[in-house]
């Protein structure tokens, strides 16, 4: 990782030195130190009575297994309660700058995958709660959720919080260079694969399973299809993938909306669409937060070993909209899509949104395209560390390519206050979030939730 930048107002323009005099400005207001407070509300929600509230028009066969993947782990815990969390965020000090948030920052919203060109770059790849929202929101749960991962790795209570401070200097420092940068600059400015292996200092690859395929569609095929009366069929992996019983409504639904997706595409891209022709759709369980949401698959062939596999997930209003603001688009599919476009270096030629006529709401992509994610137990202590650093670094990139990067650097400064701050917050969320997730087991133990097991990874 390469040093600060030293920012002497000798070495900036005049416009940026104002940028950056307006944001240490707003460190009377809210000190950076004040971030590092947390605490819970008097009139904070009970926590399982918030989850149950977020279950409302979800498929409740499924619910079972939402409550089953998020009580495996405090961390398991964080993933799937970003409402939770967003509800807390919304109590604590803010500078009043906005970028586009991401809304579920967590260290697993991290990952590699292919450019429409074919080159793999490191980045964010979740975006269901996407909405302009305070800057700090992001960094605090990324730090959170650095401080309850490297607890459930074993690692100590100072590996854990040097780990934050680390992740959250990353993105200090590296927001700092983007704020020296040209808008073009910053824009075209990709954290590449090729990049992270040159800089890490660790033996083991961060990235597991790296991908190299470039034709992973017709690599996928054999592997999740088999040949039923002549032609591919997804195959069951009950309750994780399944097809449900003919003429299932929510499935009749997504088909019947795919021209409504067709029309949010490029001219271009249509063009290729429409080669492809829909052989099959299966429902598909997805993630923590996602399960019990409407997704699934669908394979489409333009010719025998010529597949194109998309995942179609419903888009739900993001838990950031309480509190800060309607999303402008209505479509919370088009949302999404915005978003993802917005913040990521580069996205998928195949990402649009849809609507169906009962009026759920739907974002499409494709399926495992070129994609790679780290196995955070096969980390070590420094390899977790470098890895919180990468994904500080992916993100300033994204916040700089919607927000105003200079006043946010000159808020922060050069100094390690903000990231101790941080550190103190993550430290203390941790706590909370361990309550809340000791209060999940023990409805489940009580029956209040009903839960039930699976013997899949969690995708």
């Amino acid at each position: 990782m390469s040093p600060e930048q030293n920012l002497t107002p000798q070495t900036l323009s005049p416009q940026l030195s104002e940028k950056l005099a307006l944001g240490k400005a707003l460190r009377k207001a809210t000190p950076r130190s004040s971030h590092g407070q947390w605490q819970p509300a008097a009139d904070r929600p009970d926590p399982i009575e918030l989850l149950e509230r977020s279950n409302q028009g979800r498929l409740t066969n499924l619910l079972p297994i939402r409550y089953s993947r998020m009580a495996k782990s405090p961390f398991a815990f964080l993933r799937g309660s970003a409402l939770l969390m967003a509800q807390d965020l919304a109590t604590t000090p803010t500078t009043g700058l906005a970028v586009q948030g991401v809304g579920d920052c967590h260290l697993l919203n991290f990952g590699a995958f292919a450019t429409p060109e074919r080159n793999l770059i490191f980045d964010l790849n979740d975006f269901d709660e996407t909405l302009p929202a305070p800057w700090e929101w992001d960094v605090k749960r990324l730090g959170a959720s650095v401080l309850v991962a490297g607890q459930e790795m074993g690692f100590r209570e100072r590996k854990c919080r040097s780990a934050v401070v680390a992740t959250v200097r990353s993105y200090r420092r590296r927001l700092a260079e983007f704020a020296e940068m040209t808008a073009l600059q910053v824009w075209y400015s990709r954290l590449t694969v090729e990049k992270i292996m040159e800089l890490s200092q660790n033996k083991k690859p961060l990235l597991k399973n790296k991908p190299v395929n470039h034709h992973a569609a017709s690599a996928l095929l054999p592997k999740i299809t088999q040949m039923v009366d002549g032609q591919p069929q997804i195959i069951d992996d009950s309750p994780l993938v399944y097809h449900p019983e003919a003429h299932d409504q929510t499935l009749e639904e997504m088909q019947a909306a795919l021209p409504q997706y067709r029309s949010s595409l490029r001219d271009d891209v249509r063009v290729l669409f429409d080669r492809y022709q829909l052989v099959d759709i299966a429902f598909k369980v997805v993630g923590v937060g996602s399960v019990g949401t409407r997704c699934a698959i669908a394979l489409l062939m333009a010719g025998d070993q010529d597949p194109l596999f998309l995942q179609i997930k419903e888009a739900r209003r993001s838990v950031f909209e309480p509190y800060t603001r309607k999303s402008i688009y209505e479509s919370q599919g088009q949302r999404v899509v915005t978003g993802q476009r917005l913040l990521q270096a580069a996205s998928d030629i195949f990402l649009g949104w849809m609507q169906s006529e009962a009026g759920h709401h739907f974002y499409v992509r494709q399926l495992q395209d070129m994609k790679s994610s780290v196995d955070l137990d096969d980390l070590t202590p420094a390899g977790f560390q470098e890895y919180g650093e990468f994904c500080g670094w992916a993100l300033a990139r994204a916040h700089a390519r919607s927000g105003d990067a200079a006043q946010i650097a000159g808020y922060l400064g050069q100094s390690e206050t903000f990231e101790t701050a941080i550190a103190d917050f993550a430290t203390a969320y941790a706590q909370q979030n361990n309550q809340d997730y000791q209060a999940l087991v023990q409805a489940i133990k009580s029956g209040k939730v009903v839960a039930r097991e699976t013997d899949a990874i969690i995708p």
